[in-house]
């Protein structure tokens, strides 16, 4: 009797630990975050290595997230849809390119503001748009250039 009723406290242990995980995940992954705003769109000719969930930021700052990409069937474009937070105004000047957070880290989209009066309102689309720069091709380029000489 005594046994069964240690294994019982200590399953209740384990269990509330795997539920603080699960917890702590959620939290982590951004999943319980609000998800209102405006969305806005861009074409690019490349999103190598964007995912999903990726962050669009101001200034290194948090100020959306990346919700789809597609591809437009007639221009053979990436399309990326993204959510920017009520509150933040995007003139419709701005820039918008896919950056990468170092060389191991992820792919995420930056936002310049430009310096309009104008600002983007939901559905709207930023057109002034630049493609990512994969690593491999910086350094095919770099390998290319130290042979030739």
């Amino acid at each position: 009797m005594q046994r069964s009723v240690i294994e019982t406290i200590m399953g209740a242990v384990v269990l509330i630990v795997a539920g603080l995980f699960l917890y702590l995940a959620y939290q982590a992954t951004d999943l319980a975050a609000d998800r209102s705003g405006f969305k806005l769109s861009g074409r690019f000719g490349a999103v190598d290595g964007l995912t999903l969930g990726a962050d669009v930021r101001i200034g290194g700052v948090k100020v959306g997230t990346v919700t789809d990409t597609s591809i437009d069937p007639e221009l053979y474009q990436a399309v990326v849809e993204m959510t920017i937070q009520n509150g933040v105004q995007v003139p419709a000047d701005s820039t918008v390119s896919i950056t990468g957070d170092g060389l191991l880290g992820g792919m995420y989209v930056k936002l310049v503001p430009g310096q309009d009066s104008e600002v983007l309102a939901d559905g709207d689309e930023i057109l002034d748009t630049r493609d990512v720069v994969a690593l491999e091709d910086l350094l095919g380029r770099a390998i290319f250039l130290i042979t030739e000489e």
